[in-house]
Protein backbone atom coordinates (compact mmCIF):
# COMPACT_ATOMS: atom_id res chain seq x y z
CA UNK A 1 0.00 0.00 0.00
CA UNK A 2 1.39 3.25 -1.09
CA UNK A 3 2.11 5.82 1.85
CA UNK A 4 -0.83 8.72 0.00
CA UNK A 5 -3.63 5.61 0.98
CA UNK A 6 -2.64 5.40 4.68
CA UNK A 7 -5.14 6.98 7.26
CA UNK A 8 -5.74 5.80 10.95
CA UNK A 9 -7.56 3.60 11.70
CA UNK A 10 -9.28 2.96 15.15
CA UNK A 11 -11.22 -0.12 16.57
CA UNK A 12 -13.66 0.21 19.13
CA UNK A 13 -13.96 -3.51 20.49
CA UNK A 14 -11.14 -6.36 19.96
CA UNK A 15 -12.89 -9.49 20.19
CA UNK A 16 -13.54 -11.74 17.28
CA UNK A 17 -14.55 -9.40 14.41
CA UNK A 18 -12.10 -6.46 16.15
CA UNK A 19 -9.42 -8.44 15.91
CA UNK A 20 -10.50 -10.06 12.26
CA UNK A 21 -10.26 -6.98 11.21
CA UNK A 22 -7.27 -5.42 12.55
CA UNK A 23 -5.08 -8.29 11.36
CA UNK A 24 -6.48 -7.57 7.96
CA UNK A 25 -5.34 -4.17 7.79
CA UNK A 26 -2.26 -4.67 9.25
CA UNK A 27 -1.25 -7.84 6.68
CA UNK A 28 -2.86 -5.62 3.65
CA UNK A 29 -0.14 -2.58 4.35
CA UNK A 30 -1.99 -0.14 6.74
CA UNK A 31 0.33 1.31 9.25
CA UNK A 32 -1.59 3.10 11.73
CA UNK A 33 -4.43 0.93 13.26
CA UNK A 34 -5.21 1.10 17.47
CA UNK A 35 -7.64 -0.36 19.58
CA UNK A 36 -9.58 0.13 22.39
CA UNK A 37 -11.22 -2.94 24.29
CA UNK A 38 -12.63 -1.88 27.74
CA UNK A 39 -11.44 -5.56 28.83
CA UNK A 40 -8.11 -5.21 27.27
CA UNK A 41 -5.96 -4.70 30.72
CA UNK A 42 -9.05 -6.02 33.20
CA UNK A 43 -10.89 -8.82 32.48
CA UNK A 44 -11.43 -12.29 32.02
CA UNK A 45 -10.02 -12.55 28.71
CA UNK A 46 -7.22 -9.70 28.46
CA UNK A 47 -4.70 -12.16 28.43
CA UNK A 48 -6.50 -13.37 24.99
CA UNK A 49 -6.94 -10.06 24.17
CA UNK A 50 -3.38 -8.49 24.50
CA UNK A 51 -2.19 -11.97 22.76
CA UNK A 52 -4.36 -11.42 19.39
CA UNK A 53 -3.24 -7.54 19.34
CA UNK A 54 0.62 -8.39 19.87
CA UNK A 55 -0.09 -11.41 16.61
CA UNK A 56 -1.76 -8.56 14.65
CA UNK A 57 0.42 -5.85 15.35
CA UNK A 58 -2.00 -3.61 16.41
CA UNK A 59 -1.33 -1.49 19.21
CA UNK A 60 -4.48 -1.17 22.24
CA UNK A 61 -4.65 2.03 23.84
CA UNK A 62 -6.31 2.48 27.17
CA UNK A 63 -9.30 5.34 26.94
CA UNK A 64 -12.03 6.74 24.29
CA UNK A 65 -9.83 10.19 24.13
CA UNK A 66 -6.45 7.83 23.10
CA UNK A 67 -8.52 6.17 20.58
CA UNK A 68 -10.20 9.45 19.16
CA UNK A 69 -7.16 10.92 19.65
CA UNK A 70 -4.73 8.54 17.16
CA UNK A 71 -7.50 7.74 14.62
CA UNK A 72 -9.71 9.47 11.88
CA UNK A 73 -11.81 6.47 10.97
CA UNK A 74 -13.23 4.61 13.58
CA UNK A 75 -14.89 1.24 13.45
CA UNK A 76 -17.15 0.19 16.69
CA UNK A 77 -17.16 -3.85 16.52
CA UNK A 78 -18.72 -3.90 20.05
CA UNK A 79 -21.69 -6.36 20.78
CA UNK A 80 -25.17 -4.62 19.49
CA UNK A 81 -26.09 -4.11 23.32
CA UNK A 82 -23.41 -1.78 24.12
CA UNK A 83 -23.91 0.37 20.51
CA UNK A 84 -25.74 3.19 22.63
CA UNK A 85 -23.51 3.09 26.05
CA UNK A 86 -20.45 2.98 23.40
CA UNK A 87 -21.92 5.97 21.35
CA UNK A 88 -22.14 8.14 24.36
CA UNK A 89 -18.93 7.42 25.70
CA UNK A 90 -17.05 8.84 22.62
CA UNK A 91 -19.74 11.47 21.77
CA UNK A 92 -17.84 14.03 23.54
CA UNK A 93 -14.60 12.87 22.29
CA UNK A 94 -15.27 13.08 18.45
CA UNK A 95 -14.29 15.86 15.92
CA UNK A 96 -16.35 17.32 12.66
CA UNK A 97 -12.83 15.09 10.99
CA UNK A 98 -14.13 11.92 12.38
CA UNK A 99 -15.83 9.11 10.27
CA UNK A 100 -17.20 6.17 12.28
CA UNK A 101 -19.00 3.31 11.40
CA UNK A 102 -20.75 0.89 13.65
CA UNK A 103 -21.14 -2.63 12.40
CA UNK A 104 -22.17 -4.12 15.77
CA UNK A 105 -25.63 -6.55 15.23
CA UNK A 106 -28.11 -4.43 16.30
CA UNK A 107 -31.96 -3.07 15.48
CA UNK A 108 -32.31 -0.51 12.91
CA UNK A 109 -33.51 1.70 15.90
CA UNK A 110 -30.15 1.25 17.92
CA UNK A 111 -28.74 2.55 14.81
CA UNK A 112 -30.78 5.46 14.81
CA UNK A 113 -30.24 6.40 18.37
CA UNK A 114 -26.63 5.78 18.03
CA UNK A 115 -26.87 8.06 15.17
CA UNK A 116 -28.60 10.93 17.79
CA UNK A 117 -25.86 10.22 20.38
CA UNK A 118 -23.03 11.43 17.75
CA UNK A 119 -24.52 14.19 15.56
CA UNK A 120 -23.74 17.11 18.20
CA UNK A 121 -20.03 16.07 17.84
CA UNK A 122 -20.39 16.79 13.86
CA UNK A 123 -18.61 13.12 13.30
CA UNK A 124 -19.83 11.81 10.21
CA UNK A 125 -21.77 8.03 11.35
CA UNK A 126 -22.35 5.15 9.19
CA UNK A 127 -24.57 2.43 9.73
CA UNK A 128 -23.11 -1.26 9.27
CA UNK A 129 -23.57 -4.49 9.33
CA UNK A 130 -21.87 -7.43 8.67
CA UNK A 131 -23.57 -10.22 6.04
CA UNK A 132 -20.58 -12.72 6.51
CA UNK A 133 -18.45 -13.99 8.87
CA UNK A 134 -14.88 -13.77 10.60
CA UNK A 135 -14.08 -16.57 8.11
CA UNK A 136 -13.99 -14.47 5.15
CA UNK A 137 -11.33 -12.17 6.80
CA UNK A 138 -10.89 -8.56 6.83
CA UNK A 139 -12.77 -9.03 3.38
CA UNK A 140 -15.73 -10.13 5.15
CA UNK A 141 -18.87 -8.52 3.70
CA UNK A 142 -20.36 -5.28 5.12
CA UNK A 143 -23.73 -3.59 4.10
CA UNK A 144 -23.20 0.53 4.98
CA UNK A 145 -26.18 2.91 4.99
CA UNK A 146 -25.94 6.66 5.93
CA UNK A 147 -25.50 10.03 4.02
CA UNK A 148 -21.43 9.11 4.51
CA UNK A 149 -21.87 6.00 3.44
CA UNK A 150 -20.42 5.69 0.23
CA UNK A 151 -17.64 7.77 1.68
CA UNK A 152 -16.69 4.97 4.53
CA UNK A 153 -16.99 2.31 1.64
CA UNK A 154 -14.45 4.83 -0.56
CA UNK A 155 -12.25 4.53 2.44
CA UNK A 156 -12.00 1.55 3.71
CA UNK A 157 -12.24 -0.68 0.78
CA UNK A 158 -8.25 0.05 -1.18
CA UNK A 159 -7.69 -1.17 2.50
CA UNK A 160 -8.40 -4.57 1.52
CA UNK A 161 -12.40 -4.50 3.26
CA UNK A 162 -15.92 -5.20 1.53
CA UNK A 163 -18.25 -3.24 1.98
CA UNK A 164 -21.81 -2.37 -0.10
CA UNK A 165 -23.50 0.59 0.09
CA UNK A 166 -27.20 -0.04 0.39
CA UNK A 167 -29.20 3.55 0.94
CA UNK A 168 -28.60 7.19 2.23
CA UNK A 169 -30.72 6.10 5.91
CA UNK A 170 -29.53 5.18 8.76
CA UNK A 171 -31.02 1.70 9.67
CA UNK A 172 -31.35 -0.06 6.19
CA UNK A 173 -28.33 -1.74 6.55
CA UNK A 174 -28.89 -2.81 9.72
CA UNK A 175 -32.70 -3.79 9.34
CA UNK A 176 -31.29 -6.23 6.26
CA UNK A 177 -29.26 -7.84 8.61
CA UNK A 178 -31.87 -8.45 11.41
CA UNK A 179 -34.47 -9.32 9.13
CA UNK A 180 -32.48 -12.14 7.36
CA UNK A 181 -31.57 -13.39 10.55
CA UNK A 182 -35.04 -14.43 10.96
CA UNK A 183 -34.27 -16.98 8.24
CA UNK A 184 -30.97 -17.65 8.59
CA UNK A 185 -31.33 -17.86 13.13
CA UNK A 186 -34.26 -19.43 12.36
CA UNK A 187 -33.40 -22.39 9.71
CA UNK A 188 -30.42 -22.93 12.36
CA UNK A 189 -32.71 -23.52 15.36
CA UNK A 190 -35.02 -25.95 12.47
CA UNK A 191 -32.15 -28.17 11.29
CA UNK A 192 -31.17 -28.68 14.43
CA UNK A 193 -34.72 -29.66 15.78
CA UNK A 194 -34.54 -31.45 12.38
CA UNK A 195 -31.30 -33.43 12.73
CA UNK A 196 -31.58 -34.66 15.88
CA UNK A 197 -34.81 -36.06 15.40
CA UNK A 198 -32.86 -37.55 11.94
CA UNK A 199 -30.00 -38.92 13.96
CA UNK A 200 -32.33 -40.82 16.48
CA UNK A 201 -34.82 -42.30 13.95
CA UNK A 202 -31.23 -42.78 12.11
CA UNK A 203 -32.40 -41.23 9.63
CA UNK A 204 -29.60 -38.08 9.06
CA UNK A 205 -28.58 -39.10 5.44
CA UNK A 206 -31.55 -39.58 3.52
CA UNK A 207 -33.25 -36.86 5.44
CA UNK A 208 -29.90 -34.55 4.46
CA UNK A 209 -30.45 -35.67 0.97
CA UNK A 210 -34.10 -34.62 0.73
CA UNK A 211 -33.74 -31.32 2.01
CA UNK A 212 -30.63 -31.02 -0.54
CA UNK A 213 -32.45 -31.79 -3.52
CA UNK A 214 -35.51 -29.44 -2.26
CA UNK A 215 -33.16 -26.49 -1.66
CA UNK A 216 -31.07 -26.61 -4.83
CA UNK A 217 -33.00 -24.35 -7.23
CA UNK A 218 -32.46 -21.08 -7.27
CA UNK A 219 -33.02 -19.07 -3.78
CA UNK A 220 -35.84 -16.94 -5.65
CA UNK A 221 -37.83 -19.83 -6.86
CA UNK A 222 -37.57 -21.51 -3.49
CA UNK A 223 -39.59 -18.48 -1.99
CA UNK A 224 -41.48 -17.96 -4.80
CA UNK A 225 -42.75 -21.53 -4.22
CA UNK A 226 -42.90 -21.64 -0.96
CA UNK A 227 -44.83 -18.25 -0.23
CA UNK A 228 -47.07 -18.38 -3.49
CA UNK A 229 -48.30 -21.75 -2.34
CA UNK A 230 -48.23 -21.12 1.62
CA UNK A 231 -51.25 -19.00 0.76
CA UNK A 232 -53.43 -22.05 -0.86
CA UNK A 233 -52.22 -24.72 1.30
CA UNK A 234 -51.21 -22.98 4.91
CA UNK A 235 -53.72 -25.73 6.28
CA UNK A 236 -52.27 -28.71 4.97
CA UNK A 237 -48.90 -27.69 5.94
CA UNK A 238 -49.46 -26.71 9.24
CA UNK A 239 -51.18 -30.00 9.94
CA UNK A 240 -47.89 -31.74 8.56
CA UNK A 241 -45.98 -29.45 11.20
CA UNK A 242 -48.27 -30.55 13.70
CA UNK A 243 -47.26 -34.03 12.85
CA UNK A 244 -43.52 -33.64 12.61
CA UNK A 245 -44.01 -32.04 16.18
CA UNK A 246 -45.58 -35.43 16.85
CA UNK A 247 -42.58 -37.32 15.46
CA UNK A 248 -40.41 -35.54 17.31
CA UNK A 249 -41.93 -35.76 20.91
CA UNK A 250 -42.00 -39.42 20.31
CA UNK A 251 -38.30 -40.18 20.37
CA UNK A 252 -38.13 -37.71 23.48
CA UNK A 253 -37.12 -34.10 22.10
CA UNK A 254 -39.08 -30.68 22.07
CA UNK A 255 -40.59 -29.42 19.65
CA UNK A 256 -41.06 -25.85 20.42
CA UNK A 257 -39.25 -24.10 16.95
CA UNK A 258 -41.45 -26.61 14.84
CA UNK A 259 -44.82 -25.81 16.90
CA UNK A 260 -44.21 -22.45 16.45
CA UNK A 261 -43.90 -23.12 12.87
CA UNK A 262 -47.16 -25.17 12.63
CA UNK A 263 -49.23 -21.99 14.40
CA UNK A 264 -47.43 -19.61 11.93
CA UNK A 265 -49.19 -21.64 9.21
CA UNK A 266 -52.94 -22.12 11.15
CA UNK A 267 -52.46 -18.01 11.21
CA UNK A 268 -51.96 -17.70 7.50
CA UNK A 269 -54.88 -20.45 7.48
CA UNK A 270 -57.38 -17.82 9.86
CA UNK A 271 -56.61 -15.39 7.66
CA UNK A 272 -58.47 -16.44 4.93
CA UNK A 273 -56.31 -16.21 2.14
CA UNK A 274 -57.35 -19.70 0.42
CA UNK A 275 -61.16 -17.91 -0.42
CA UNK A 276 -59.54 -14.57 -1.08
CA UNK A 277 -57.30 -16.16 -4.09
CA UNK A 278 -60.38 -18.67 -5.03
CA UNK A 279 -58.34 -21.33 -4.36
CA UNK A 280 -55.72 -20.51 -6.90
CA UNK A 281 -52.04 -20.18 -6.30
CA UNK A 282 -50.78 -16.48 -6.89
CA UNK A 283 -48.56 -15.47 -9.09
CA UNK A 284 -45.81 -15.03 -6.92
CA UNK A 285 -44.27 -14.29 -3.47
CA UNK A 286 -45.04 -10.69 -3.79
CA UNK A 287 -48.88 -10.79 -4.65
CA UNK A 288 -49.09 -12.94 -1.49
CA UNK A 289 -47.62 -10.96 0.91
CA UNK A 290 -49.70 -8.30 -0.33
CA UNK A 291 -52.89 -10.25 -0.27
CA UNK A 292 -52.02 -10.98 3.47
CA UNK A 293 -51.10 -7.38 4.27
CA UNK A 294 -54.78 -6.34 3.31
CA UNK A 295 -56.09 -8.99 6.47
CA UNK A 296 -54.11 -7.88 8.54
CA UNK A 297 -55.55 -5.83 11.41
CA UNK A 298 -53.41 -2.07 11.84
CA UNK A 299 -52.09 -2.87 14.71
CA UNK A 300 -50.08 -5.99 13.48
CA UNK A 301 -48.73 -3.56 10.86
CA UNK A 302 -45.15 -1.60 10.94
CA UNK A 303 -46.65 2.01 10.67
CA UNK A 304 -45.84 3.20 7.07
Amino acid sequence: MERKEQIRVGLIGFGEIGSTLGRGLRAGGLEHVVAYDKYAFDGPFSELIQRRAAECGVELVRSPQELASRADCIISATPGSSSIKSAEAFASLLRPQHLIVDIASATPQVKQQVAERLAASGASFVDGSIVGTPADGVAMPILVAGIHAERVRDTLVPCGMRMEFVSERIGDASAIKILRSVVMKGLEALLLECMLGARRYGLEAPVLASLEKTLSKPFSRVVNGMLATNAIHSARRSEEADMSAETLENVGLDPFVTRAVAERLRWVTGLGMKAHFGGVVPKDYEEALAAIETKIAPADSLAR
